[in-house]
């Protein structure tokens, strides 16, 4: 039995959550939708609100005062409660919903993104409509509707934007907009023209899907956001040669994230000296890969997304049974499927605004998973490309977090069935690509090692790119020539990568520093458990609790808290965040 005030108060601020936090393209922390009814195929307590019906974001000033009034009353009631006496999953529960807290102060009182950050406001206005678009299943009148609205907020939206920037907008996430809502060649390969006439497509795509009563409707309303977002990149090009340039929030504030949101005990320069020797491992082993792959031909493309789609779906079940027969993760009866599906017409032109995936949520577990792929061709961009070419490379990764999602949306306690920072849902999936190079997956598909040794460096190369924005050591051009450079990484992947990670620190480092500390995990359970280890046990367990900081996993599961302690000991650690670098 969990503590019932910690549960009460974690549903009670996940509830607020569900309509204070703001709208993000990443795929990780979204929030169920309401406006339909909500089925729930695995008997599981509700824990958590979805969004409520005709939702958009708020950030007006007195909007923000008052989820700072309403933050501050959590908190208090957070530390009131007493910690003395609680069981190890109880006090796990409280660290979460202080984790959840510094989050809320993070993007309050030191990204302050609506102040700053153009790219937010395109989150803001576009995003609400992008998020009703993922899911694969018929649309109903009530998804239609809101869809609709969400066009309808946009230029109020984008309006409230230009307000909460004007004189406070930084001009690198400013610059990255006008290029991202201009005309160009996206990651998947499609050329597109500016934003204004991208919306129009969408909406006249979604025109046959919705009923025909909501297409004059519709029509009014993308126009109307097409025009606000073409007004929008024009203020921004008129005055972000005047803007502020500096992005970094400066080393004490990002420590203090490191302590409070996402529960990591390592110093920033301790952090990048070990991804730059993950770095040079992985180069190491991707040379020889490729060295050893040199004789055999490269896969060709599938000649169809549906051709990929078919493969993709093969493949899923193989590793599902890899899993199984090699005794590494379980893979419940009720445990759906991640499948590709070709991208429909109504979301590629919208494809920038987010992971064009659907991962499910607690109330959906009836449905599959769905990742949308374009056309393969020579112009796919970084991971489009790879994944055309052996599906399997896609699995590994963005499988494993539908896999993991999905479980956690059972849990029974439901304080963890939610996102609370990405270094353990990004570390799972990251030593996930390890661990299946390392038992053998890839024995027969050798170029396919090769790119997974690529990935790896890709992910080391993030935490110095993070790091080195966060603390003003990188620009965000210069992060993004980085990655080009060093990874081979196309611009528009590069760019859309650095100008995310800029404006969102402590996300990049998530893959590579959470991998060391699952694997850190692992070898703590290998040595205290001795002959009883197991590795689908304890793979069991960690995707089960896989929202969990490792931190926090590795004392509940191994009752060890050297890293916990460590945090303690920082006076950061439950303390006000410091004043951020930059100058409003």
């Amino acid at each position: 039995m969990i503590n019932e005030d910690i549960r009460r108060l974690g549903i009670e601020i996940w509830a607020w959550r569900a309509s204070q936090q703001q709208c993000s393209g990443d795929d990780i922390p979204r929030l169920p939708r309401s406006g339909e009814s909500q089925r729930v195929s695995i008997a599981t307590s509700r824990g958590h609100e979805s969004r409520p019906e005709g939702w958009r974001p708020e950030f007006s000033a007195s909007a923000v005062k008052q989820y700072r009034q309403q933050r501050d009353e959590f908190v208090r009631r957070w530390k009131a409660i007493d910690t003395s006496s609680l069981s190890v999953t109880d006090a796990v529960d409280h660290r979460l919903l202080g984790s959840l807290l510094s989050r809320v102060y993070w993007e309050l009182d030191v990204l302050r993104s609506w102040e700053r950050d153009a790219l937010f406001w395109v989150d803001q206005a576009l995003g609400p409509y992008m998020d009703l678009l993922l899911d694969p299943m018929a649309f109903s009148e009530s998804r239609a509707k809101s869809a609709v609205k969400a066009l309808e907020d946009a230029p109020a939206i984008f309006a409230e934007a230009c307000s909460a920037l004007n004189g406070t907008a930084v001009a690198p996430f400013a610059q990255a907009v006008i290029e991202q809502l201009s005309a160009g060649v996206d990651i998947r390969g499609g050329h597109f023209p500016d934003i204004g006439d991208r919306i129009a497509m969408s909406a006249g795509a979604l025109e046959p899907h919705i009923p025909r009563s909501l297409h004059q409707s519709l029509a009014a309303a993308s126009k109307k956001a097409g025009e606000a977002a073409d007004n929008f990149r024009g203020w921004l090009e008129s005055r972000v040669s005047s803007m502020k340039t500096d992005t970094a929030v400066g080393r004490d504030v990002f420590v203090w994230f490191l302590r409070n949101v996402a529960l990591m005990a390592e110093e920033p320069e301790e952090l990048v000296a070990g991804a730059r020797r993950e770095y040079c491992r992985s180069l190491v082993w991707e040379k020889l890969s490729a060295h050893q792959s040199i004789s055999t031909p490269i896969p060709p493309l599938p000649s169809t997304a549906d051709e990929q789609c078919e493969i993709e779906a093969r493949d899923e079940q193989s590793i599902r049974d890899f899993y199984v027969n090699s005794g590494l993760l379980s893979q419940p009866d009720n445990l759906g499927h991640y499948h590709n599906a070709p991208i429909p017409d109504y979301v590629a032109p919208m494809g920038f605004l987010a992971v064009t995936n659907d991962l499910t949520d607690e109330y959906r577990l009836d449905q599959n998973g769905v990742s949308y792929v374009p056309d393969p061709s020579l112009d796919l961009g970084y991971f489009h490309a790879a994944n055309a070419r052996d599906p399997r490379a896609g699995i590994i990764h963005e499988g494993v977090h539908y896999q993991q999602l999905a479980l956690c949306y059972r849990h029974e306690n439901p304080l963890r069935r939610r996102y609370y920072d990405s270094g353990s849902n990004e570390g799972i999936a990251h030593y996930n690509e390890e661990l299946m190079l390392q038992a053998g997956l890839f024995e027969n598909a050798p170029h396919t090692r090769t790119v997974v040794w690529n990935f790896m460096r890709l992910r080391a190369l993030r935490v110095e790119a993070d790091i080195g924005l966060a603390m003003g050591d990188l620009s965000l051009e210069a992060a993004a020539t980085l990655f080009s450079q060093k990874v081979d990484v196309d611009r528009a992947t590069a760019l859309k990568e650095s100008a995310f990670y800029a404006g969102n620190p402590g996300v990049a480092l998530a893959y590579q520093v959470g991998k060391h500390q699952l694997m850190r995990l692992i070898a703590d359970a290998i040595q205290t458990r001795g002959e009883n280890f197991n590795f689908q046990q304890i793979h069991d367990s960690v995707w089960n609790d896989g929202n969990v900081p490792f931190a926090l996993l590795n004392w509940e599961l191994n009752g060890i808290r050297e890293d916990l302690d460590a945090i303690d000991a920082d006076p950061l650690t439950g303390a006000m965040p410091p004043i951020p670098a930059y100058e409003l």
